[in-house]
């Protein structure tokens, strides 16, 4: 069972002020894909797991009890979320500030042209990593550091 947000009935301005949407631009995956082909560099793509429920919420957001959860004797309880959930308007963008945060305590920079692309240089090595919504493909010619790394996003 999954427990899903009710997204659809949020209202623009009231329960939300914008949406935000991680996705790499696709130049951008093609100039890696070149790289990882013609310089011969590592290439990993993965698929992150629960994505969504990685953000931690900055705004206040309550809803009602899951169906079937009942506390005795109590009508009309709602609980305030900490985390994100699927179809939240704001689980995106408390997703990848979360992973931004994280991407640059490990070193990385995040480029100027793609605000999805991260990049670390390492002594004459390169590692770069960029994501797609859900998706991530990581590929460079430092090969300790993108071991490193695939450790650090599993137990991020």
């Amino acid at each position: 069972a999954r427990l899903v947000a009710k997204g659809f009935t949020q209202t623009y301005g009231v329960d939300y002020h914008d949406t935000f949407a991680h996705v790499g631009k696709m130049n951008t995956v093609k100039v890696l894909l070149s790289l990882a082909v013609n310089l011969d560099w590592t290439l990993r793509q993965f698929d992150i797991k629960n994505a969504f429920l990685h953000g931690e919420l900055e705004e206040e957001v309550y809803m009602s009890l899951p169906p079937g959860y009942r506390v005795t004797g109590e009508t009309g309880n709602v609980c305030k979320l900490k985390k994100a959930l699927y179809e939240l308007k704001e689980s995106p963008r408390a997703r990848f500030g979360r992973f931004t945060t994280a991407m640059k305590k490990f070193g990385y920079r995040q480029a100027n042209t793609d605000h999805t692309l991260f990049i670390k240089h390492r002594v004459g090595k390169a590692t770069l990593l960029i994501i797609y919504v859900d998706d991530m493909i990581v590929t460079g010619d430092d090969t300790v550091e993108i071991e490193d790394q695939l450790i650090h996003l599993v137990f991020m």
